[in-house]
């Protein structure tokens, strides 16, 4: 029964999550691609403008799913087994459950870039007009013929993205879980209704983009770079080149889609794992 339960719980988490993921990047992926155009070095209109708004989408598409279905299946789990730990070190109730969710969240974050880093440094690469599809990017680092090694053509831009993901994944979960909570208790029930998750998610999404811009920002750069800097030496030239402003460059469509994003992201997967806890729960009874 325990063991039907944990697989029960798993493909909750895997099928939520690719749901969540997969709509998200569909809904939303011009306004990223805007978002890296404003970003990349020359700006707007030298990096493709607002031409093929949706080049490199097929490289989002095929990683969505599974990257978000990492990020929930982690998420989920360590918040089962943390809410159970934790209350012996911390004892207030409020501030255990936002480490809980950092910490889980965070977790998540780093499953989730195994799948997502490859696929941004493809997609961010074809948005730029580096190349002209995915296909094409993917096979210019598969080749090797960026000469930075295969690995670490891929993974570029890891530590960068892992840097932004964990600080925005800490201000957005924590935040989600705590409005959501306070929702339920007001209307006195167990839990939200999905549509109800997705505005918690959105504000709470869009919180988190806009603090978090500069690191994405960074992160950008040193993906869409030519050159092996590291981020201490990209940061000091990009400010010397262009100035403080420029690391909040396209705050305005990560915020919007973030924000729009995570109702969709978050919505998505509440209103995914609500049905499917329902159908698993009305199969045991019968």
């Amino acid at each position: 029964m325990a063991s039907s339960t944990k697989d029960n719980l798993f493909l909750i988490s895997l099928v939520s999550g690719g749901a969540a993921g997969t709509a998200t990047d569909l809904a939303f992926f011009p306004i990223d691609t805007l978002k890296t155009r404003l970003q990349a070095k020359g700006g707007f209109f030298s990096n493709g403008g607002w031409n093929g708004v949706y080049k490199g989408l097929g490289s989002a598409v095929i990683a969505s799913a599974p990257s978000a279905s990492l990020f929930f299946i982690t998420y989920d789990y360590m918040k089962r087994e943390l809410k159970t730990v934790l209350p012996n070190y911390i004892k207030d109730t409020q501030t255990c459950l936002n480490v809980t969710h950092m910490i889980s969240a965070s977790l998540g974050e780093i499953a989730a870039c195994l799948v997502r880093v490859p696929a941004e440094v493809i997609k961010q690469r074809t948005q730029a007009s580096h190349f002209n599809s995915s296909l094409e990017s993917f096979k210019h680092i598969l080749h090797n013929k960026s000469g930075e090694g295969i690995l670490k053509g891929f993974y570029r831009g890891w530590s960068t993205t892992i840097m932004r993901e964990i600080p925005f994944t800490m201000i957005q979960f924590p935040l989600y879980e705590y409005l959501k909570l306070r929702w339920s208790k007001l209307l006195e029930v167990d839990h939200v209704q999905p549509y109800q998750g997705a505005l918690c998610g959105s504000f709470a999404g869009g919180i988190a983009a806009a603090l978090t811009t500069p690191l994405d920002v960074i992160k950008t750069r040193l993906m869409l770079s030519k050159e092996k800097l590291s981020v201490g030496k990209l940061i000091s030239n990009t400010y010397k080149e262009e100035g403080f402003k420029v690391f909040f460059s396209g705050i305005g469509p990560r915020t919007m889609w973030i924000s729009a994003g995570g109702a969709i992201f978050l919505g998505v997967y509440e209103a995914v794992n609500d049905f499917m806890s329902y159908r698993l729960n009305d199969k045991k009874l019968n």
